[in-house]
């Protein structure tokens, strides 16, 4: 059965539309034969991990589960896990368009033990689905019973509204946080950068502290990380550049906000935050206003937020095609970032018959995207940079 994609789901389709991708290490190795088997079982529960988009007559796109749609692939690596040469080797990346498979899963033997490589597309999963799917596979291995999962898209479908007015990207920017504008440039993994900041718990309780000075709102870590990054990286990008606004955007689970969708529902359940201030005076704002842009972001998610966000982005696809996909932005192509709290990810479930992972690492190739990880002591934030510029190949 072909299952209609949701608005959000759609956005995260053809060219340029990064997909989630984790690699975990383990010590000892994995039977492959037992993780295929386990992988097949757990596919009767997640089935839109093994499928396909096909274009619906409504100018949308669907699921459609296929018998490739979830490759699984084993591969013997020379070199051991954490070496910079091989980091892209633990995976085969997905592409989200249109007869392409939705998920490619590779198990890498290494010198010294097994890595698991896992790229999804972001129109099948978030964050949260990205991990209830792994954690599931891990329990199937194990003979546990696992959490189902919900596939009712249906109730992030928008009412059909009448045509309004053609929608401009200033209605789109402020009614769903989207950018309209250029074609999103194709994925080039050759020429992304990342940078690490470990943040130990001192550090972060000092960040709070200064923010928090004189301010008479409770702030949180995250609105802090965020504003913290925002200013750390965003003017350096932003030199040159003609755009007099600074942006950032924040994923907000939407599982928490509205009623009536299951805290277990199983797609890309997010809406996003967007918060801005004058380019110019980004570098010299202070921590404390830069965190409250932040958090009342956040706070205006609510339901009625979450509902007229999802029936624009329809309502966009609609006026101008699906084309139209492939030129909405996440986060601002120039001045912007988009900065993701995962610090609560379930890693150590993760686990088969070589135990849990002794580390891992994040690959999702998002320009300007900023991912808050778990670390031992701390967070662990991993930015991925814009491009190295160079000739088109």
């Amino acid at each position: 059965m072909t299952l209609p994609l949701s608005p959000i789901d759609q956005v995260f389709t053809g060219a340029g539309s990064y997909p989630l991708e984790f690699v975990f290490a383990y010590a000892g190795r994995i039977d492959p034969d037992r993780l295929a088997d386990s992988l097949k079982r757990t596919l009767d529960h997640f089935p839109a991990v093994a499928s396909r988009l096909v274009a619906l007559p409504d100018r949308g796109w669907g699921l459609e589960p296929s018998e490739g749609g979830c490759v699984f692939e084993v591969v013997d690596s020379p070199v051991a896990f954490g070496d910079p040469a091989a980091r892209y080797g633990y995976i085969s990346p997905v592409e989200s368009v249109e007869g392409q498979p939705l998920a490619r899963l590779r198990l890498s033997r290494t010198p010294d033990g097994s890595v698991l490589g896992v790229s999804l597309s972001h129109a099948v999963v978030d964050g949260f689905s990205f991990f209830h799917f792994l954690t599931s596979w891990a329990r199937v291995f194990q003979g546990q019973p696992l959490v189902p999962p919900s596939h009712r898209r249906e109730l992030l479908q928008p009412s059909p509204v009448p045509p309004g007015p053609a929608l401009t990207p200033a209605d789109v920017q402020d009614g769903c946080g989207l950018f309209w504008g250029e074609e999103r440039p194709a994925i080039r993994r050759d020429r992304l950068r990342w940078h690490r900041h470990l943040l130990p718990r001192t550090e972060l309780s000092a960040l709070l502290a200064r923010a928090q000075a004189g301010c008479g709102v409770r702030l949180s870590h995250n609105d802090v990380i965020a504003a913290w990054l925002w200013q750390t990286h965003v003017p350096g990008w932003a030199e040159g550049e003609a755009d007099a606004t600074a942006w950032i955007n924040c994923p907000v689970d939407v599982r928490r906000v509205l009623p009536g969708l299951p805290p277990t529902y199983f797609g890309c359940a997010v809406a996003l935050a967007t918060a801005s201030v004058a380019r110019e005076g980004l570098r010299e704002a202070s921590l404390t206003d830069l965190a409250l842009r932040v958090r009342s972001a956040v706070a205006r998610v609510d339901p009625e937020r979450v509902k007229g966000s999802l029936a624009l982005i329809d309502r966009l696809r609609r006026q101008e095609g699906l084309a139209v996909l492939e030129r909405c932005h996440v986060v601002h192509p120039r001045a912007g970032l988009l900065v993701t709290n995962l610090s609560r990810l379930p890693v150590r479930e993760v686990e088969f018959d070589a135990g849990p992972p002794i580390a891992f690492d994040i690959l999702t190739p998002a320009e300007r995207c900023a991912v808050v990880l778990p670390a031992a002591d701390g967070v662990d934030v991993r930015v991925c940079l814009p491009r190295v510029q160079g000739p088109a190949g």
